[in-house]
């Protein structure tokens, strides 16, 4: 996909105070803002269609409206138009190039548990200081209100809930099924900050919740070959900026000066992604929480510790497979084929 720098690609409406948005040939209502962070921001948005288009003369073509026509995979698009549109503020070149990478990345998958770009534009803007030029970038995404993993575990403590084993297994399973595209590409790409921030999911009634990791400005093509210090200290650098610290993998944390690096970085992090399914935080963010207490200690040394969870609790099962994961040798760690080749044996076991 290309970025256009046009400016008339992405633009507020100054007619309607700021209310509308114009990415490429589509124009979009913001309808509120649904989260921030960094330089970023996402709103709710809504497209707006023009009533004398053919789009909007009936029929599944008007579903999407003028998107309907960008689109190719038509399950992407939203029956009442509503969308989530992620601004990124641009502030220089090395941002810029971050941006791209991302738009480029998310292009290269197709999966339904992986969140699908639907559009972009990038533009420039004039900056504060004279003479100088920022970018703006706009990225359009469907939207599920539903919110993240991390929410959902946040709402569910707060009750002393827990997911049933059965919903941990299907939720799980779904993040694996995503993986799996990205592992499998030629070459292979790491997510690298799998956490239950960068899952979506959406409620279904009589079924487990649909699960949709998300956010690809870390992934990166998974095999990296080591083999001097420096090289090792720019990788735990990139890492610390990149990938969440509870869930990054001991090798990211501890990188040897000759190691060959690839995708079960993402195993590692899917492993305390499953625990927190179950559990509601990473296993090794109880060292955060003690005198003295090293995350990155109790990660590269594998300490884990099981929270008291749900009665009747978890299947050992359960617990067997995350320490299965987490192993610290990232050799000895399973690849992802064989994660849902177990997966599938415990649904198959622990289903109602």
């Amino acid at each position: 996909m290309g970025c256009s720098f046009s400016g008339l690609n992405a633009l507020y409406d100054s007619v309607n105070g700021g209310g509308d948005v114009w990415i490429n040939e589509n124009r979009f209502r913001i309808v509120r803002q649904l989260g921030e962070g960094g330089f970023a921001y996402v709103y709710l948005v809504k497209e707006v269609v023009n009533v004398s288009s053919p789009a909007s003369s009936g029929g599944r073509a008007a579903v999407g409206g003028g998107l309907s026509k960008k689109v190719k995979d038509k399950s992407h698009l939203s029956v009442d138009g509503t969308y989530a549109m992620k601004k990124v503020l641009i502030q220089n070149n090395e941002q810029l190039e971050l941006v791209r990478e991302e738009i480029r990345v998310s292009s290269l998958f197709n999966h339904s548990n992986l969140l699908p770009l639907l559009d972009h534009a990038i533009i420039s803007v004039k900056a504060t200081q004279e003479g100088s030029w920022n970018h703006e970038a706009y990225l359009l995404f469907p939207v599920h209100l539903d919110g993240t993993l991390l929410d959902n575990s946040a709402a569910m403590k707060s009750k002393k809930e827990f997911f049933s084993t059965t919903d941990v297994l299907q939720i799980f399973r779904q993040l694996c099924a995503g993986l799996k595209n990205m592992h499998n590409l030629d070459p292979p790409y790491a997510h690298n900050d799998v956490k239950p921030g960068n899952v979506l999911l959406t409620h279904r009634k009589g079924q487990s919740p649909l699960a949709i990791l998300m956010d690809f400005g870390s992934a990166r093509p998974a095999m990296k070959q080591i083999r001097s210090r420096s090289e090792a200290l720019q990788l735990q650098e990139w890492a610390s900026e990149h990938c969440s610290a509870p869930f990054r993998a001991p090798e990211l944390w501890d990188c040897p000066s000759h190691a060959d690096i690839d995708e079960r970085t993402d195993i590692w992090s899917l492993g305390c992604t499953l625990y927190a399914i179950m559990y509601g935080v990473s296993p090794f963010e109880y060292a955060l929480g003690e005198s003295g207490g090293s995350l990155q200690l109790a990660i590269v040394n594998a300490q884990i510790k099981w929270p008291a969870g749900p009665k009747p609790p978890y299947p050992e099962a359960l617990h067997q497979f995350v320490t299965w994961m987490l192993q610290p040798q990232a050799a000895v760690r399973p690849h992802i084929d064989d994660i849902i080749i177990h997966v599938d044996k415990l649904i198959s076991k622990f289903s109602n």
